[in-house]
């Protein structure tokens, strides 16, 4: 009689696993996908583009088209860093641009729009792989370190830095700093997005392209992981990280190499 009991509670519980089960993982991808379009990278970067994202079993496959190969990687990163995703299939399709010049115009204006202490007026040109800046600055601090950040994208030549400094009065600088307090609290940007922005800054710019760098991000705390090949690479890369919309600390846990160079 207790065997028979025990077989049929374990056969009950076998049974209500096949039902709820399916229902949970169902029940998670239906957030995959709803946190996947909710967040910062989707509602700011990616508005305009053609992006859908199906869920099935933790498994997201990304289909439509986007502006350029930057998008397609923003949206993967992103998507990645999600809760419960086990794994991307980004089939994202762009049009490949035969132009270098508007290739590289649009990743110098996505990399700078990731930067929280840059210029939301810059306008970007780029002729032979030479960039124009123009636009307004709050500061010529701003204005210099726009024209740092241009200069450091892989593929410019060089810049011309055309900005101009904008006239203010002591009480409109002060509701702008009272704007950037507020943005380095965090802008209330997702971890996800957050560090598939810092990912993309630290390809993007010469100074750290090459680095091997983990990115993890929680409550918008950044924390960088790899091995830089010295000590200012390490500075240089929490430097960017931290500059980053959304980023509320950077938590640099990078080694420097030991490795010797022979002449």
């Amino acid at each position: 009689m207790k065997k028979t009991k025990a077989f049929f509670l374990m056969a009950f519980s076998l049974a209500l696993m096949v039902f709820i089960v399916p229902a949970y993982a169902a029940e998670t991808d239906k957030d995959i996908e709803a946190a996947a379009k909710n967040s910062y990278t989707f509602k700011n970067y990616l508005k305009d583009d053609n992006v859908k994202v199906q869920a099935k079993d933790g498994v997201v496959t990304l289909t439509g088209t986007v502006a350029d190969e930057s998008r397609k990687a923003l949206a993967g990163d992103t998507v990645a860093n999600l809760p419960n995703v086990k794994r991307v299939d980004n089939k994202l399709e762009f049009k490949k641009e035969s132009r270098p010049d508007t290739w590289l115009m649009t990743k110098v204006k996505t990399a700078l729009l990731f930067h929280r202490n840059v210029s939301a007026t810059t306008n970007v040109d780029v002729k032979d792989g030479i960039v124009t800046l123009r636009g307004e600055a709050d500061s010529q601090a701003q204005k210099a370190l726009t024209g740092e950040y241009a200069k450091d994208i892989v593929g410019v030549k060089s810049v011309n830095n055309e900005m101009t400094v904008r006239k203010t009065t002591k009480g409109s600088q002060q509701s702008r700093d009272k704007v950037s307090g507020d943005r380095s609290m965090g802008d209330k940007i997702d971890d996800a997005s957050i560090t598939a922005q810092v990912k993309m800054t630290l390809l993007s710019h010469r100074s750290t392209s090459g680095l091997q760098t983990k990115v993890s991000t929680k409550d918008g705390v950044v924390t960088l992981d790899g091995v830089a090949d010295n000590a200012a690479e390490k500075v240089l890369a929490a430097k960017l990280a931290g500059d980053v919309k959304g980023v509320r600390s950077v938590d640099n846990k990078m080694t420097v190499s030991d490795k010797v160079t022979e002449n």
